[in-house]
Protein backbone atom coordinates (compact mmCIF):
# COMPACT_ATOMS: atom_id res chain seq x y z
CA UNK A 1 0.00 0.00 0.00
CA UNK A 2 1.14 3.52 -0.69
CA UNK A 3 1.83 5.52 2.42
CA UNK A 4 -0.44 8.36 3.47
CA UNK A 5 -0.33 11.10 0.85
CA UNK A 6 1.98 14.01 1.57
CA UNK A 7 0.59 17.52 1.69
CA UNK A 8 1.96 20.14 -0.71
CA UNK A 9 5.52 21.08 0.22
CA UNK A 10 5.73 24.68 1.38
CA UNK A 11 7.86 27.19 -0.47
CA UNK A 12 9.40 28.79 2.58
CA UNK A 13 11.74 27.56 5.31
CA UNK A 14 15.10 28.15 6.99
CA UNK A 15 17.00 25.01 6.03
CA UNK A 16 17.68 24.36 2.33
CA UNK A 17 18.98 20.84 3.00
CA UNK A 18 15.71 19.91 4.70
CA UNK A 19 13.67 21.62 1.95
CA UNK A 20 15.47 19.63 -0.74
CA UNK A 21 14.62 16.41 1.09
CA UNK A 22 10.98 17.46 1.44
CA UNK A 23 10.76 18.31 -2.24
CA UNK A 24 12.54 15.13 -3.26
CA UNK A 25 10.13 12.96 -1.24
CA UNK A 26 7.13 14.83 -2.64
CA UNK A 27 8.40 14.38 -6.21
CA UNK A 28 9.03 10.64 -5.87
CA UNK A 29 5.71 10.01 -4.17
CA UNK A 30 3.89 11.82 -6.99
CA UNK A 31 5.82 9.81 -9.58
CA UNK A 32 5.16 6.53 -7.74
CA UNK A 33 1.45 7.22 -7.32
CA UNK A 34 0.99 8.07 -11.00
CA UNK A 35 2.79 4.89 -12.10
CA UNK A 36 0.88 2.80 -9.57
CA UNK A 37 -2.36 4.00 -11.14
CA UNK A 38 -1.23 2.64 -14.51
CA UNK A 39 -0.64 -0.75 -12.88
CA UNK A 40 -4.44 -1.05 -13.05
CA UNK A 41 -4.18 -1.66 -16.80
CA UNK A 42 -4.31 -5.39 -17.43
CA UNK A 43 -1.57 -5.55 -20.07
CA UNK A 44 0.71 -3.36 -22.13
CA UNK A 45 -1.74 -3.65 -25.04
CA UNK A 46 -4.32 -1.65 -23.04
CA UNK A 47 -2.06 1.42 -23.15
CA UNK A 48 -2.92 1.74 -26.83
CA UNK A 49 -6.70 1.77 -26.28
CA UNK A 50 -8.94 4.83 -25.95
CA UNK A 51 -11.42 4.61 -23.10
CA UNK A 52 -12.93 7.93 -24.19
CA UNK A 53 -13.43 8.75 -27.90
CA UNK A 54 -12.35 12.38 -27.52
CA UNK A 55 -9.07 11.56 -25.76
CA UNK A 56 -5.79 9.95 -26.76
CA UNK A 57 -4.86 6.34 -25.90
CA UNK A 58 -3.56 5.84 -22.37
CA UNK A 59 0.08 5.75 -23.53
CA UNK A 60 -0.12 9.48 -24.28
CA UNK A 61 -0.92 10.36 -20.65
CA UNK A 62 1.69 7.91 -19.34
CA UNK A 63 4.35 9.79 -21.28
CA UNK A 64 2.87 13.27 -20.89
CA UNK A 65 3.56 13.91 -17.21
CA UNK A 66 7.24 12.96 -17.63
CA UNK A 67 7.94 15.17 -20.64
CA UNK A 68 6.21 18.05 -18.84
CA UNK A 69 9.06 18.22 -16.30
CA UNK A 70 11.62 18.47 -19.10
CA UNK A 71 9.70 21.06 -21.10
CA UNK A 72 9.16 23.31 -18.09
CA UNK A 73 12.76 23.00 -16.91
CA UNK A 74 13.84 24.01 -20.42
CA UNK A 75 11.40 26.94 -20.33
CA UNK A 76 12.87 28.04 -17.00
CA UNK A 77 16.39 28.03 -18.41
CA UNK A 78 17.59 25.48 -15.87
CA UNK A 79 17.93 22.66 -18.43
CA UNK A 80 19.90 23.14 -21.64
CA UNK A 81 19.83 19.64 -23.18
CA UNK A 82 16.71 17.58 -23.72
CA UNK A 83 16.50 13.84 -23.07
CA UNK A 84 14.43 12.91 -26.14
CA UNK A 85 13.22 15.82 -28.31
CA UNK A 86 10.86 13.55 -30.25
CA UNK A 87 9.07 12.35 -27.09
CA UNK A 88 9.03 15.86 -25.69
CA UNK A 89 7.06 16.97 -28.74
CA UNK A 90 4.93 13.84 -29.27
CA UNK A 91 3.61 13.73 -25.70
CA UNK A 92 3.28 17.49 -25.22
CA UNK A 93 0.16 18.45 -27.16
CA UNK A 94 -3.28 16.88 -27.08
CA UNK A 95 -4.22 16.67 -23.41
CA UNK A 96 -7.48 18.51 -23.99
CA UNK A 97 -10.40 16.97 -25.82
CA UNK A 98 -10.27 16.17 -29.49
CA UNK A 99 -13.33 16.55 -31.69
CA UNK A 100 -15.67 13.60 -31.93
CA UNK A 101 -14.51 12.62 -35.41
CA UNK A 102 -10.80 13.03 -34.63
CA UNK A 103 -8.45 10.07 -34.46
CA UNK A 104 -5.07 9.22 -32.97
CA UNK A 105 -4.42 6.58 -35.60
CA UNK A 106 -2.06 8.84 -37.57
CA UNK A 107 0.28 9.13 -34.59
CA UNK A 108 2.99 6.49 -34.23
CA UNK A 109 3.32 5.62 -30.57
CA UNK A 110 6.52 4.11 -29.17
CA UNK A 111 6.64 0.89 -27.20
CA UNK A 112 5.62 0.96 -23.56
CA UNK A 113 9.10 -0.17 -22.54
CA UNK A 114 10.58 2.83 -24.36
CA UNK A 115 8.27 5.15 -22.42
CA UNK A 116 9.07 3.38 -19.14
CA UNK A 117 12.79 3.83 -19.83
CA UNK A 118 12.20 7.49 -20.63
CA UNK A 119 10.24 7.98 -17.40
CA UNK A 120 13.16 6.51 -15.45
CA UNK A 121 15.59 8.92 -17.10
CA UNK A 122 13.34 11.83 -16.20
CA UNK A 123 13.05 10.59 -12.63
CA UNK A 124 16.83 10.49 -12.24
CA UNK A 125 17.35 13.87 -13.89
CA UNK A 126 14.75 15.68 -11.75
CA UNK A 127 16.09 14.00 -8.61
CA UNK A 128 19.57 15.28 -9.49
CA UNK A 129 18.29 18.80 -10.19
CA UNK A 130 16.46 18.93 -6.85
CA UNK A 131 19.82 18.13 -5.23
CA UNK A 132 21.98 20.52 -7.25
CA UNK A 133 19.99 23.57 -8.43
CA UNK A 134 20.77 26.68 -6.38
CA UNK A 135 18.12 27.14 -3.69
CA UNK A 136 17.14 30.32 -1.94
CA UNK A 137 14.12 30.29 0.34
CA UNK A 138 11.35 31.08 -0.18
CA UNK A 139 11.05 29.70 -3.71
CA UNK A 140 9.44 32.24 -6.05
CA UNK A 141 7.64 31.99 -9.39
CA UNK A 142 10.83 33.07 -11.19
CA UNK A 143 13.03 30.39 -9.60
CA UNK A 144 13.86 27.36 -11.81
CA UNK A 145 12.87 25.15 -8.87
CA UNK A 146 9.33 26.47 -9.38
CA UNK A 147 9.32 24.44 -12.60
CA UNK A 148 9.77 21.28 -10.52
CA UNK A 149 6.91 22.24 -8.21
CA UNK A 150 4.90 22.91 -11.37
CA UNK A 151 5.73 19.45 -12.72
CA UNK A 152 4.72 17.73 -9.48
CA UNK A 153 1.40 19.53 -9.17
CA UNK A 154 0.73 18.92 -12.87
CA UNK A 155 1.35 15.19 -12.39
CA UNK A 156 -1.05 15.16 -9.43
CA UNK A 157 -3.76 16.66 -11.65
CA UNK A 158 -3.18 13.83 -14.11
CA UNK A 159 -3.39 11.24 -11.34
CA UNK A 160 -6.99 12.37 -11.03
CA UNK A 161 -7.87 12.89 -14.70
CA UNK A 162 -6.19 9.62 -15.73
CA UNK A 163 -8.15 7.78 -13.06
CA UNK A 164 -11.33 9.02 -14.77
CA UNK A 165 -10.12 7.56 -18.08
CA UNK A 166 -9.25 4.29 -16.30
CA UNK A 167 -12.76 4.26 -14.88
CA UNK A 168 -14.16 4.59 -18.41
CA UNK A 169 -12.06 1.64 -19.63
CA UNK A 170 -14.06 -1.62 -20.01
CA UNK A 171 -13.60 -3.80 -16.93
CA UNK A 172 -12.04 -6.59 -18.97
CA UNK A 173 -8.95 -4.38 -19.36
CA UNK A 174 -8.63 -3.29 -15.70
CA UNK A 175 -7.25 -5.04 -12.62
CA UNK A 176 -7.91 -4.39 -8.92
CA UNK A 177 -4.96 -2.98 -6.99
CA UNK A 178 -4.16 -2.91 -3.28
CA UNK A 179 -3.32 0.80 -3.48
CA UNK A 180 -6.87 1.62 -4.57
CA UNK A 181 -9.41 0.03 -2.17
CA UNK A 182 -13.14 0.71 -2.60
CA UNK A 183 -15.41 1.72 0.28
CA UNK A 184 -17.49 -1.31 1.35
CA UNK A 185 -20.24 0.79 2.95
CA UNK A 186 -23.37 1.55 0.94
CA UNK A 187 -27.05 1.67 1.74
CA UNK A 188 -30.34 3.48 1.24
CA UNK A 189 -30.83 7.04 0.06
CA UNK A 190 -30.52 9.62 2.87
CA UNK A 191 -33.26 12.24 2.88
CA UNK A 192 -31.84 15.57 1.77
CA UNK A 193 -32.88 18.89 3.28
CA UNK A 194 -32.15 22.59 2.86
CA UNK A 195 -29.87 24.51 5.23
CA UNK A 196 -29.99 28.31 5.51
CA UNK A 197 -26.98 30.62 5.19
CA UNK A 198 -27.14 34.31 6.06
CA UNK A 199 -25.70 37.02 3.84
CA UNK A 200 -21.95 37.49 4.05
CA UNK A 201 -18.88 38.75 2.26
CA UNK A 202 -16.09 36.49 1.04
CA UNK A 203 -12.62 37.18 -0.32
CA UNK A 204 -11.49 34.97 -3.19
CA UNK A 205 -7.94 34.60 -4.48
CA UNK A 206 -4.43 34.50 -3.08
CA UNK A 207 -3.68 38.15 -3.76
CA UNK A 208 -0.25 38.84 -5.19
CA UNK A 209 1.70 36.62 -2.75
CA UNK A 210 2.28 32.87 -2.72
CA UNK A 211 1.26 32.57 0.95
CA UNK A 212 3.81 29.79 1.29
CA UNK A 213 2.22 27.31 -1.13
CA UNK A 214 2.53 26.69 -4.86
CA UNK A 215 -0.34 28.13 -6.87
CA UNK A 216 -1.50 28.08 -10.48
CA UNK A 217 -1.67 31.50 -12.10
CA UNK A 218 -5.49 31.70 -11.98
CA UNK A 219 -5.39 31.59 -8.16
CA UNK A 220 -3.59 34.94 -7.88
CA UNK A 221 -5.35 38.28 -7.63
CA UNK A 222 -8.42 39.06 -5.51
CA UNK A 223 -12.17 39.39 -5.66
CA UNK A 224 -14.44 40.55 -2.84
CA UNK A 225 -17.97 39.25 -3.33
CA UNK A 226 -21.20 39.79 -1.44
CA UNK A 227 -23.13 36.57 -0.90
CA UNK A 228 -26.86 37.04 -0.42
CA UNK A 229 -28.86 34.80 1.89
CA UNK A 230 -29.20 31.34 0.37
CA UNK A 231 -30.47 27.85 1.15
CA UNK A 232 -28.37 24.84 0.19
CA UNK A 233 -28.78 21.07 0.26
CA UNK A 234 -27.39 19.46 3.39
CA UNK A 235 -25.90 16.60 1.39
CA UNK A 236 -24.43 16.25 -2.05
CA UNK A 237 -27.07 14.85 -4.39
CA UNK A 238 -26.85 11.10 -3.95
CA UNK A 239 -27.29 8.34 -6.52
CA UNK A 240 -30.65 7.60 -4.89
CA UNK A 241 -31.87 11.20 -5.10
CA UNK A 242 -30.76 11.47 -8.73
CA UNK A 243 -32.45 8.14 -9.49
CA UNK A 244 -35.84 9.88 -9.17
CA UNK A 245 -34.88 12.14 -12.08
CA UNK A 246 -33.76 9.18 -14.20
CA UNK A 247 -36.89 7.18 -13.40
CA UNK A 248 -39.00 10.22 -14.39
CA UNK A 249 -37.42 9.99 -17.87
CA UNK A 250 -35.37 13.08 -17.10
CA UNK A 251 -32.92 12.30 -19.90
CA UNK A 252 -35.77 12.01 -22.38
CA UNK A 253 -37.61 15.28 -21.70
CA UNK A 254 -36.18 18.20 -23.67
CA UNK A 255 -37.55 20.91 -21.37
CA UNK A 256 -35.06 20.03 -18.62
CA UNK A 257 -32.05 20.58 -20.89
CA UNK A 258 -30.60 23.71 -22.41
CA UNK A 259 -29.25 23.82 -25.96
CA UNK A 260 -25.79 22.69 -24.88
CA UNK A 261 -27.30 19.87 -22.85
CA UNK A 262 -29.38 18.66 -25.76
CA UNK A 263 -26.24 18.50 -27.92
CA UNK A 264 -24.57 16.43 -25.21
CA UNK A 265 -27.50 13.99 -25.12
CA UNK A 266 -27.47 13.65 -28.89
CA UNK A 267 -23.72 13.00 -29.13
CA UNK A 268 -23.50 10.66 -26.14
CA UNK A 269 -26.92 9.01 -26.43
CA UNK A 270 -26.96 9.47 -22.66
CA UNK A 271 -29.86 8.07 -20.64
CA UNK A 272 -28.21 8.07 -17.20
CA UNK A 273 -25.06 9.29 -15.41
CA UNK A 274 -21.80 8.17 -17.04
CA UNK A 275 -20.79 5.69 -14.31
CA UNK A 276 -24.19 3.98 -14.10
CA UNK A 277 -24.47 0.70 -16.02
CA UNK A 278 -27.93 -0.26 -17.27
CA UNK A 279 -28.90 -3.89 -16.68
CA UNK A 280 -31.25 -6.03 -18.79
CA UNK A 281 -33.98 -5.78 -16.14
CA UNK A 282 -33.91 -1.96 -16.21
CA UNK A 283 -31.95 -1.57 -12.96
CA UNK A 284 -28.51 -0.02 -12.68
CA UNK A 285 -25.11 -1.10 -11.44
CA UNK A 286 -22.36 1.35 -10.51
CA UNK A 287 -18.90 1.47 -12.09
CA UNK A 288 -16.14 2.27 -9.61
CA UNK A 289 -12.48 2.60 -10.53
CA UNK A 290 -11.93 -1.15 -10.76
CA UNK A 291 -15.28 -2.89 -10.16
CA UNK A 292 -18.93 -2.94 -11.11
CA UNK A 293 -20.99 -3.05 -7.92
CA UNK A 294 -24.58 -2.84 -6.74
CA UNK A 295 -25.84 0.73 -6.84
CA UNK A 296 -24.64 2.61 -3.72
CA UNK A 297 -27.70 4.81 -3.32
CA UNK A 298 -26.13 6.82 -0.50
CA UNK A 299 -22.96 7.74 -2.40
CA UNK A 300 -22.84 11.02 -4.34
CA UNK A 301 -23.94 10.88 -7.95
CA UNK A 302 -21.26 11.78 -10.50
CA UNK A 303 -22.53 13.84 -13.40
CA UNK A 304 -21.39 16.70 -15.59
CA UNK A 305 -22.62 20.28 -15.18
CA UNK A 306 -25.25 19.87 -17.91
CA UNK A 307 -26.79 16.89 -16.12
CA UNK A 308 -26.68 18.72 -12.78
CA UNK A 309 -28.45 21.75 -14.28
CA UNK A 310 -31.09 19.54 -15.91
CA UNK A 311 -31.80 17.95 -12.51
CA UNK A 312 -32.19 21.41 -10.96
CA UNK A 313 -34.72 22.43 -13.64
CA UNK A 314 -36.67 19.21 -13.10
CA UNK A 315 -36.63 19.57 -9.30
CA UNK A 316 -37.70 23.21 -9.60
CA UNK A 317 -40.79 22.10 -11.53
CA UNK A 318 -41.59 19.40 -8.97
CA UNK A 319 -41.23 21.62 -5.90
CA UNK A 320 -42.33 25.02 -7.20
CA UNK A 321 -38.93 26.49 -6.19
CA UNK A 322 -36.03 27.67 -8.32
CA UNK A 323 -32.99 25.47 -7.73
CA UNK A 324 -29.58 26.09 -9.25
CA UNK A 325 -25.92 25.23 -8.74
CA UNK A 326 -23.94 27.25 -6.15
CA UNK A 327 -21.55 30.00 -7.15
CA UNK A 328 -17.83 29.97 -6.34
CA UNK A 329 -18.48 32.61 -3.66
CA UNK A 330 -21.31 30.59 -2.10
CA UNK A 331 -19.04 27.57 -1.92
CA UNK A 332 -16.43 29.66 -0.10
CA UNK A 333 -19.12 30.73 2.38
CA UNK A 334 -19.88 27.04 3.01
CA UNK A 335 -16.18 26.33 3.54
CA UNK A 336 -15.88 29.15 6.05
CA UNK A 337 -18.98 28.14 8.01
CA UNK A 338 -18.09 24.46 7.87
CA UNK A 339 -14.80 24.83 9.73
CA UNK A 340 -12.72 23.78 6.70
CA UNK A 341 -11.29 27.26 6.14
CA UNK A 342 -7.64 26.30 6.42
CA UNK A 343 -4.97 26.61 3.72
CA UNK A 344 -4.87 22.83 3.23
CA UNK A 345 -8.08 20.87 3.71
CA UNK A 346 -7.96 18.40 6.59
CA UNK A 347 -7.97 14.89 5.11
CA UNK A 348 -8.86 13.34 8.46
CA UNK A 349 -12.25 15.07 8.21
CA UNK A 350 -12.95 14.67 4.49
CA UNK A 351 -12.74 12.00 1.80
CA UNK A 352 -9.73 13.48 -0.01
CA UNK A 353 -6.04 12.79 -0.58
CA UNK A 354 -6.61 9.00 -1.04
CA UNK A 355 -6.50 8.72 2.73
CA UNK A 356 -9.73 6.76 3.12
CA UNK A 357 -10.72 4.95 -0.09
CA UNK A 358 -10.23 5.04 -3.85
CA UNK A 359 -13.94 5.71 -4.20
CA UNK A 360 -16.71 7.82 -2.82
CA UNK A 361 -18.23 7.15 0.60
CA UNK A 362 -21.81 7.75 1.81
CA UNK A 363 -22.81 11.41 1.67
CA UNK A 364 -23.66 11.47 5.38
CA UNK A 365 -20.15 10.42 6.52
CA UNK A 366 -18.21 13.67 6.90
CA UNK A 367 -19.99 16.57 8.62
CA UNK A 368 -18.69 20.10 8.09
CA UNK A 369 -20.75 22.41 10.25
CA UNK A 370 -24.37 22.35 9.11
CA UNK A 371 -23.49 20.56 5.87
CA UNK A 372 -21.76 17.36 4.78
CA UNK A 373 -18.96 17.08 2.22
CA UNK A 374 -18.33 20.79 1.87
CA UNK A 375 -15.01 19.45 0.58
CA UNK A 376 -14.12 15.96 -0.56
CA UNK A 377 -15.92 12.85 -1.80
CA UNK A 378 -16.51 14.31 -5.29
CA UNK A 379 -15.80 17.69 -6.85
CA UNK A 380 -18.79 20.04 -6.81
CA UNK A 381 -19.92 21.82 -9.94
CA UNK A 382 -20.60 25.52 -9.58
CA UNK A 383 -22.48 27.80 -11.96
CA UNK A 384 -19.45 30.13 -12.03
CA UNK A 385 -17.51 30.27 -15.28
CA UNK A 386 -13.73 30.28 -14.97
CA UNK A 387 -12.06 33.68 -15.27
CA UNK A 388 -9.03 35.43 -13.85
CA UNK A 389 -9.25 37.66 -10.80
CA UNK A 390 -8.24 41.30 -10.92
CA UNK A 391 -4.45 41.20 -11.00
CA UNK A 392 -4.26 37.94 -12.98
CA UNK A 393 -0.93 37.44 -14.76
CA UNK A 394 -0.24 34.44 -16.99
CA UNK A 395 2.78 32.41 -15.91
CA UNK A 396 5.13 32.45 -18.94
CA UNK A 397 6.26 28.83 -18.50
CA UNK A 398 2.69 27.51 -18.82
CA UNK A 399 0.74 30.07 -20.77
CA UNK A 400 -1.94 27.61 -21.92
CA UNK A 401 -3.01 26.39 -18.48
CA UNK A 402 -5.60 29.01 -17.53
CA UNK A 403 -6.23 31.35 -20.44
CA UNK A 404 -7.94 28.75 -22.69
CA UNK A 405 -10.55 28.26 -19.94
CA UNK A 406 -11.60 31.94 -19.80
CA UNK A 407 -14.05 31.34 -22.64
CA UNK A 408 -17.36 31.11 -20.78
CA UNK A 409 -17.48 27.39 -21.65
CA UNK A 410 -15.66 26.14 -18.53
CA UNK A 411 -17.37 25.95 -15.12
CA UNK A 412 -15.45 25.92 -11.87
CA UNK A 413 -15.43 22.79 -9.74
CA UNK A 414 -14.65 23.11 -6.04
CA UNK A 415 -13.80 21.01 -3.02
CA UNK A 416 -11.81 18.09 -4.43
CA UNK A 417 -12.60 14.40 -4.70
CA UNK A 418 -11.40 11.21 -3.04
CA UNK A 419 -8.35 11.13 -5.34
CA UNK A 420 -7.52 14.86 -5.15
CA UNK A 421 -4.04 15.51 -3.77
CA UNK A 422 -1.47 18.30 -3.70
CA UNK A 423 -2.66 21.70 -4.90
CA UNK A 424 -6.13 20.25 -5.54
CA UNK A 425 -6.87 20.11 -1.80
CA UNK A 426 -5.82 23.68 -1.09
CA UNK A 427 -8.48 26.23 -0.20
CA UNK A 428 -7.42 28.59 -2.98
CA UNK A 429 -7.28 26.00 -5.78
CA UNK A 430 -9.41 26.76 -8.84
CA UNK A 431 -10.07 24.12 -11.50
CA UNK A 432 -12.56 24.24 -14.33
CA UNK A 433 -13.82 21.89 -17.02
CA UNK A 434 -16.16 22.14 -19.96
CA UNK A 435 -19.70 21.59 -18.80
CA UNK A 436 -20.07 18.25 -20.63
CA UNK A 437 -16.81 16.88 -19.18
CA UNK A 438 -16.81 13.57 -17.29
CA UNK A 439 -15.03 13.83 -13.95
CA UNK A 440 -15.30 12.54 -10.37
CA UNK A 441 -17.73 15.41 -9.88
CA UNK A 442 -21.22 15.84 -8.48
CA UNK A 443 -23.23 18.71 -7.08
CA UNK A 444 -25.45 20.20 -4.44
CA UNK A 445 -28.27 22.65 -5.14
CA UNK A 446 -29.17 26.05 -3.75
CA UNK A 447 -32.17 28.37 -3.63
CA UNK A 448 -31.34 32.06 -3.74
CA UNK A 449 -31.91 35.24 -5.67
CA UNK A 450 -29.69 35.33 -8.72
CA UNK A 451 -29.56 35.69 -12.45
CA UNK A 452 -32.16 33.89 -14.50
CA UNK A 453 -31.29 31.43 -17.28
CA UNK A 454 -31.44 34.05 -20.04
CA UNK A 455 -29.18 36.43 -18.10
CA UNK A 456 -26.74 33.59 -17.44
CA UNK A 457 -26.62 32.66 -21.11
CA UNK A 458 -26.09 36.28 -22.14
CA UNK A 459 -23.20 36.59 -19.68
CA UNK A 460 -21.61 33.39 -20.98
CA UNK A 461 -21.81 34.66 -24.56
CA UNK A 462 -20.25 37.98 -23.51
CA UNK A 463 -17.39 36.09 -21.88
CA UNK A 464 -16.91 34.04 -25.02
CA UNK A 465 -16.85 37.16 -27.21
CA UNK A 466 -14.21 38.80 -25.01
CA UNK A 467 -12.15 35.59 -24.93
CA UNK A 468 -12.35 35.20 -28.69
CA UNK A 469 -11.09 38.75 -29.27
CA UNK A 470 -8.32 38.33 -26.71
CA UNK A 471 -7.12 34.79 -27.40
CA UNK A 472 -8.87 33.40 -30.47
Amino acid sequence: MLKRQMKSVRLEGNDTTHKREELRAYFHQSYDLFESLFDLLKSDDVYYLQSEPTRHPMIFYFGHTAIFYINKLVASGALKERINPHFEELFAVGVDEMTWDASSDSLKWPSIDEVRTYRQKVRHLVDEMIATLPMKLPITKEDPLWAIWMGIEHERIHIETSSVLHRQMPLEFVLPHADFPICPIHGDTPENALVSFTASKVILGKGSEDQGLYGWDNEYGNAVESVEEFHVSKYLVSNGEFMDFVMANGYGVDRWWDEEGLRYLQIRNATCPPFWVLQVDGSYKYRSLTHEIDMPYNWPVEVNALEAEAFCRWKSAQDGQTYRLPTEAEHRAMVQEGGMDEEVFDDSRANINLVHYASSVPVDTFAHGKLYDVVGNVWQWTQTQMDGFEGFITHPWYDDFSEPTFDGRHNLIKGGSWISTGNEILRESRYAFRRHFIQHAGFRYVISEGECESEKNERIERMFSVWKKRYG
